[in-house]
């Protein structure tokens, strides 16, 4: 109890939040003004103002709202994004065919799941340089043609090393699937819309995606029966890159993009588009939505690399990431080790997998709660409130979940904030950049989640055999409560504009200086 109640009184703190930046802000202003890290109460310097044409795309984008163009963007990337997270579930439900088969360890199969996060933080890191280089559209079909090889490899692999290089090259393109179809959404979409659109990626992914991958996979073992089931899984994941692959020809790149490349005239057209609600339009009347001459920007690839580190972006670099590793590193230490805790407080395994499943349901209830408030409540508040609440969970978890039903609703909860998390995350990360570097920007902060994904179940273990249950949730409810702390150091973006992104992280009020 005395755990939790210091928990409350830092939370409290939190809430507060003028106390908490007051007792960090010393140690950041050592950075000074010229790292970029300005505190509040400081002149706040705005980065080179954003040209007429950008603010005329963002006026336009505004003014044309959700049309039928928009939902077809939004199903096909979370159509693609949801048979990603069943590729990325695949080595897990294939493991006993592979290990009677291939005569593999449990660390054989381990390596293979870390050869595809290793991957998918490259691909990340790789997809979000050169989509602010040669475009969020060209990359996007890179990495499908990525995965879809990827999987072919694996679906044909005659052996261990084969499948090995096959998971990588399917982590290279997942990561980078994921990253750039964020980046393209936040960048089609409205002020307005641009939130739930992008939360929805995370409703086919973490929600759909991880709890319909079984029933997938059932659903093929059972179509082909035999030794030879997994070939046949993989190839099944092959089909659906394809048909993606070939949707998504009609589907242009951003005007955003367009226009700091100085194609007006595709951006009007694209513009038109999506006003008319179709992008299969050839006869489509343009209209002159952008009419200024813009600020052509093409970055070298060094700069975009450099430029989410200095000139005021740093401090949001910071502060997103760390809320990154955290909560990231905590979904996937759940998912990792929830049935192991089961076991360990007398659940057979067949029911630890049952009480997980319905655990997973929670995850699918926050994604979808995240891209509704992400209309409605500002990107900070629903941070931080559900920080609060995940650290509340995972404490009632720890120490209070002595009953079946306990165990349900303490870990369906914690499940729920976890994605409610996760998924405002991937809203917020794109508003935090201008376009020049939002691909990359984006990029780092979620390679920095699929690092901590490779890494913080191995540090939760330990302290699960040292400390036991109750140790390894006061250990996540500690990175949630970093997490609440972080995100107070990077600035609001809800129902602002992307093309006039201050960058420093202005505080909603004043620091008071001792």
């Amino acid at each position: 109890m005395r755990i939790v109640a210091l928990a409350w009184k830092l939370l409290k703190k939190i809430l507060q939040n003028v106390h908490i930046e007051n007792s960090i802000a010393a140690v950041l202003r050592v950075w000074g003004p010229t790292k970029g890290l300005t505190m509040a109460g400081e002149n706040v310097q705005l980065s080179a103002p954003a040209s007429e044409a950008a603010v005329q795309v963002e006026t336009a984008l505004d003014k044309i709202g959700v049309t039928t163009a928009h939902k077809l963007i939004v199903l096909l990337v979370l159509f693609g994004v949801m048979f990603d997270v069943f590729e990325q579930n695949t080595v897990g439900l294939i493991a006993p065919f592979l290990r009677e088969q291939w005569h593999l360890s449990a660390a054989d199969i381990g390596f293979l799941n870390t050869m595809t996060f290793v991957a998918a933080a490259m691909g990340r890191l790789g997809s979000g340089v050169l989509a602010d280089r040669v475009g969020r559209r060209f990359m996007l079909n890179v990495n499908l043609l990525l995965f879809t090889v990827g999987a072919a490899i694996c679906a044909l692999a005659p052996g261990y090393t084969t499948m090995a290089i096959g998971r990588f090259i399917v982590g290279l393109g997942l990561g980078g699937e994921i990253v750039t179809a964020v980046t393209l959404l936040a960048e089609f979409c409205s002020s307005k819309f641009r939130g739930t659109a992008v939360g929805l990626i995370n409703v086919g992914g973490g929600g759909l995606g991880n709890m319909l991958a079984p029933a997938f996979a059932l659903l093929i073992f059972t179509l082909f029966p035999g030794g030879d089931g997994w070939r046949w899984l993989f190839g099944a994941l092959v089909l659906p890159a394809v048909l993606v692959v070939f949707y998504r020809r009609f589907v242009p790149e951003t005007p955003r993009f367009l226009v700091t490349r100085g194609r007006v005239a595709e951006a009007n057209r694209v513009l038109s588009q999506l006003a008319t609600g179709s992008f299969s339009t050839k006869n489509v009347k343009v209209t002159d939505h952008v009419t200024s001459q813009p600020v052509i920007e093409t970055p070298r690839l060094g700069a975009i690399v450099a430029d989410i580190f200095r000139r005021g972006l740093l401090r949001r670099t910071l502060a997103v990431g760390i809320a990154s590793w955290m909560t990231f590193g905590a979904q996937l230490t759940v998912l990792t080790l929830m049935p192991t805790i089961l076991v360990s407080q007398g659940h057979t395994i067949t029911r630890s997998f049952l009480y997980t499943i319905i655990l997973q349901s929670g995850s699918l209830f926050g994604a979808l709660t995240a891209a509704v408030l992400a209309a409605r409540v500002p990107r900070k508040i629903v941070l931080t409130t559900g920080a609060l609440c995940a650290v509340a969970a995972g404490l009632g978890f720890g120490f209070l979940a002595t009953t079946d039903a306990l165990i349900l609703a303490f870990g369906a909860a914690f499940q729920f904030f976890v994605l409610l998390l996760n998924t405002t995350i991937w809203i917020f990360a794109p508003e935090n950049y201008p376009t020049r570097v939002r691909g990359f920007g984006t990029a780092f902060i979620l390679a920095l989640g699929t690092m901590a994904g490779a890494w913080m179940p191995l540090l939760a273990g330990r302290v699960f055999d040292m400390a036991g249950v109750a140790g390894m949730f006061t250990m996540m409810a500690g990175m949630y409560a970093i997490f609440a702390i972080a995100v107070q150091f990077a600035p609001e973006t809800f129902g602002k504009s992307m093309e006039a992104v201050p960058e420093t992280a202005p505080a909603e009020r004043p620091l008071q200086t001792a």
